[in-house]
């Protein structure tokens, strides 16, 4: 029987393990509606998540109480947006590899391997964007899905990414015991990355965006290594936000 413990110091005891969103949508419905991420003894995730135990949770939302930007809800955002980003190049641009795309403190970037016969150019941005608005538009949700090791590392090897087996590897060499997917939509379905997460509750929560520019990088950060290109964009709930930004 979960104990929650609200910032204000109150209680709210379950019968049974229960979903952040669930105790949100106790708590009032306009603060489930706003919500899009949550705070479980100060750890950042997904607002779908079961808490089966007693624990401090903190229902993060895009504002603060006095109407400020919130930076838990940004990083959700960006880190979510990078993710449609990458779905859509990927749609435009097939072959191409991903490589990591977390959030900054500004926005966001995704390293890519761009394989031989295919570029990618500031010019093709208008073309990315509109390819995100439509995924946008779509409203999928980010769902999270956990597989163990053995088996999470098989489906990666079927995939034939050296990149994303890396990043797994070294998430197992961290004392991950499991390996985690985000599909924006339904897994097995829709598009999906390897991802540690968190993310906004679904796409449709993506208010504004943009792409921003591209430089080289290298896999690893090694000069010897794999050339990637680094796409960098930015995103806010709002389009005012984004306006006063750029």
């Amino acid at each position: 029987m979960p104990r929650i413990t609200l910032p204000d110091g109150s209680v709210r005891s379950y019968d049974n393990p229960v979903s952040a969103l669930q105790v949100a949508t106790d708590i009032g419905p306009r603060l489930a509606q706003a919500a899009v991420g949550c705070l479980v003894d100060g750890e950042l995730r997904d607002i779908s998540t079961t808490l089966d135990r007693d624990c401090a949770l903190a229902i993060v939302t895009p504002t603060t109480r006095d109407k400020k930007p919130d930076a838990n809800a940004l990083y959700l955002l960006r880190h979510s947006t990078a993710h449609v980003m990458a779905e859509a190049i990927q749609r435009l641009k097939p072959g191409v590899l991903l490589v990591y795309g977390p959030p900054l403190e500004s926005g966001f970037y995704y390293d890519m391997f761009i394989p031989a016969g295919v570029s990618l150019s500031s010019d093709e941005f208008a073309a990315i964007e509109a390819e995100m608005a439509k995924i946008v538009a779509e409203d999928r949700a980010f769902t999270r899905y956990d597989l163990p090791v053995d088996k999470g590392l098989s489906k990666l090897k079927a995939e034939g990414s050296k990149y994303k087996l890396d990043n797994a590897e070294r998430a197992i060499e961290a004392g991950s015991k499991t390996l985690s997917w985000y599909a924006t939509g339904k897994p097995g379905e829709n598009w999906e990355d390897l991802c540690r997460g968190p993310h906004v509750p679904s796409t449709g929560r993506i208010g504004a965006f943009k792409v921003m520019s591209l430089a080289s990088s290298y896999w690893k950060g090694d000069e010897n290594s794999d050339r990637l290109i680094r796409v960098y964009g930015t995103s806010f709930f709002t389009k005012p936000d984004l306006d006063a930004h750029l």
